[in-house]
């Protein structure tokens, strides 16, 4: 199963995860930095070691969504849910669920991207999985 499968898997296959997983990467997009800013406001609240699991090769760590709302804020976690058209619990809880998988796909052989649009590298891999 590809990542936008499990990402849904991990969803629970309702209808609004692609609205969350484009609300994501806007959001991601959007933030300053990027992928390295993402990193950096993951090591400024302690959890380093969690998000350099997704850049790296190796296991997944997970996320709780309370963890999710302490790194991107709860300001980011509701213009997500915006976005989605979703609760703020329901997106706190969907990021929990796809952050780990996404940073780990768009960060290939544990390489941050170089000056790529997180946003088209995003929409390039869902249509990829959705029509390939």
């Amino acid at each position: 199963m590809g990542i936008l499968g499990n990402l849904m898997q991990n969803l629970g296959g309702g209808g609004g995860q692609g609205a969350l997983v484009t609300a994501l990467l806007s959001v991601l997009q959007n933030r300053q930095g990027g992928i390295a800013g993402l990193a950096s406001a993951f090591q400024q609240q302690g959890l380093g070691d969690v998000v350099q699991s997704w850049i790296g090769t190796g296991q997944n760590q997970p996320i709780s969504p309370d963890q999710v709302t302490q790194v991107l804020g709860h300001d980011q976690v509701q213009q997500v849910a915006d976005e989605a058209g979703v609760s703020h619990e329901e997106a706190k809880s969907g990021i929990a669920a796809m952050l780990p998988q996404l940073v780990d796909h768009l960060t290939p052989n544990g390489q941050m991207p170089q000056g790529g649009d997180l946003m088209s590298m995003g929409m390039q891999m869902l249509k990829g999985k959705l029509f390939g």
